[in-house]
């Protein structure tokens, strides 16, 4: 769109949600129950922006047709309406609002008084500050693609073993992948990596976050940023920063590139799994910046303090937590699920902090809408579905073996039994048995299987395998945090010797204990899933939280693999 172009808008239809190019134009759909009105906004090259009005509404989905307008226009919305944080509601039109619904995103956050939706230290009180050229913007994509093969790799959880690794991390300093290509999508999906995995012997590729993220604000101030990608904002869009087209000055790439992966990827007999954060998004607690949910319909998205609508009830500990009650919210989950599934072709996801997606009522529960939702889904029911059993604060956070039968998950009890045992605490050899032979004291009942349990030994959250036996305590110091960040309760041994030795006996023992826990987590019943890196010799130098660490602390270093361990 060129700047003073003449637009003429039609009334379009409220379906699907987002922005869908069809005859000659984009169909623009977004949905909010409590706006008034809502604007869209077209921005040409020059960030030269159009508003248009929508004048059409149906059951709370605002839409119009443009003719002309193709991939690549850039575009967002601002919601008018009541700013009334005391009954939950903060409709604010100086605030442009990506499409929750958008398929690839352009741009980042530039923290500031212009992201916040409230003026000055007041949260009652709206802000005028227009925060358009401070966030990010929504990008109309084709979705048309020519997939090599219509067959995807289909393991049997018994034949399962996951790889758990970072898009970005994985590659940024792997010699064999062109330098134009770390650190991406192509990189992940290059010869070079695939051999690797192939390598390997793995069936599964489990991806860290790769729906759009920003970082808080806090660690945009100490210079770091939030690498591992838990802080999502757009629930349909590939991360940009992981695409070389967009590196390349392609915005919009990001999406043929990631399917590309997949393609290699399944070309190669690998499943990918994603890591997907439906618990919360970036627009934090209340103080937060106000940049899509929040401003388009906050009571819908999010669940609000029934003390006192203007806080969040937070059982993720980042600030809020998904409204899983809320139509809306439900709807915009499982529209995210089938699109990564048939438009993405994913094999299946990861659900982090799982148990805030079955608390639509306050407490975990089986029946839940969304768990019922996933269950009769005839897409995502037949996915491979792992939860993260546990969140945050409540007195029913710890739900391991609670998940419905179809279900797999994240084997908390193992990690911690499998630590302990090889370094030497009385665990009892009936409850290493245990853990060794599938659990069936958690997933015996309800005709689930050993392979309901993901045995972990070591994730990106926490110790890699060598600093398990190179460290008894955290040393998290490059955070910001003064080490406070965090677990101690770390379950390691260093050895003999804590870091970095030379000591020979003390190497000696650390290799030993590296292979005997690496041998039981493969020859464990249940389904393996293996850090990546930890097959090198991966070091974090100490540090368990390397959630800000986008650097050399956490990337894969190739340089000086441990050739007899791999």
């Amino acid at each position: 769109m060129t700047a003073g172009a003449r637009v003429t808008a039609l009334p379009g239809s409220q379906f699907p949600l987002g922005a869908t190019i069809t005859g000659g134009g984009t169909n623009f759909a977004v949905a909010s129950g409590v706006a008034d009105g809502i604007v869209l906004c077209l921005f040409d090259e020059t960030g030269t922006e159009t508003r248009i009005p929508l004048q059409d509404s149906d059951a709370g989905t605002w839409h119009a047709f443009v003719p002309g307008v193709g991939a690549g226009q850039a575009y967002g919305y601002r919601a008018t309406g009541p700013y009334d944080p005391a009954r939950g509601v903060r409709c604010n039109p100086a605030k442009l609002l990506l499409d929750p619904y958008a398929r690839a995103i352009l741009g980042t956050i530039s923290f500031g008084p212009e992201v916040l939706g409230y003026a000055g230290g007041d949260p009652d009180v709206p802000s005028a500050l227009d925060s358009a050229a401070h966030v990010p913007r929504s990008l109309v994509v084709d979705d048309t693609y020519s997939w090599s093969d219509d067959a995807r790799p289909r393991y049997r959880y018994a034949d399962t073993i996951i790889y758990e690794a970072h898009v970005r991390g994985f590659t940024m300093r792997h010699p064999g992948v062109p330098p134009e290509l770390r650190g991406t999508y192509a990189g992940l999906g290059h010869e070079a990596a695939i051999g690797h995995l192939l390598d390997l012997g793995v069936t599964a590729v489990e991806l860290l976050p790769v729906h759009e993220s920003v970082p808080e604000s806090f660690l945009v101030q100490r210079g770091l940023t939030n690498y591992w990608g838990y802080n999502t904002i757009g629930y349909f869009a590939p991360h940009q920063l992981y695409s070389a087209q967009v590196r390349a000055g392609r915005p919009g790439g990001q999406v043929a590139e990631f399917k590309t992966m997949v393609d290699a990827l399944h070309s190669a007999g690998l499943e990918v799994l994603l890591d997907v954060v439906f618990n919360h998004t970036a627009e934090a607690d209340q103080h937060g910046p106000t940049l899509c949910h929040r401003g388009l319909d906050n009571p819908a998205y999010y669940r609000l303090d029934p003390g006192d609508p203007r806080g969040y009830f937070d059982t993720t500990g980042c600030g809020n937590s998904l409204n899983v009650g809320d139509p809306l919210t439900l709807q915009l989950i499982m529209d995210s699920l089938r699109y990564w599934l048939t438009e993405m072709r994913v094999d299946g996801f990861r659900f982090d902090l799982a148990p805030t997606l079955a608390r639509q009522d306050g407490e975990f529960e089986k029946r839940s809408a969304f768990l019922d939702m996933v269950s009769q889904d005839p897409v995502v029911s037949r996915a491979k579905l792992i939860a993260e059993p546990w969140d945050v604060g409540q007195a029913d956070s710890y739900d391991i073996g609670g998940f419905p039968a179809a279900w797999r998950e994240w084997n908390g009890r193992y990690r911690d039994i499998m630590r302990d045992f090889w370094r030497s605490h009385p665990v009892g050899i009936g409850e290493f048995a245990s853990r060794f032979c599938g659990s069936a004291d958690l997933y015996g009942g309800g005709g689930r299987r050993p392979t309901a349990s993901v045995n972990l030994v070591t994730v990106h959250d926490g110790f890699t395998l060598r600093d398990l036996v190179s460290y008894d305590d955290k040393h998290n110091e490059a955070n910001g945090e003064s080490n406070r960040d965090g677990t101690s309760d770390n379950r390691s041994w260093n050895c003999g010797a804590e870091g970095p030795t030379d000591d020979a006996a003390v190497l000696v023992l650390r290799a030993r204990q590296s292979r005997a826990i690496l041998a039981t987590l493969l020859l464990s019943f249940g389904i393996p899933m293996v850090l990546g890196g930890d097959e090198i010799g991966r070091t974090q130098q100490g540090n368990n939280n390397a959630y800000c660490q986008d650097n050399e602390i956490a990337w894969l270093d190739w340089s000086e693999p441990d050739a007899e361990l791999l």
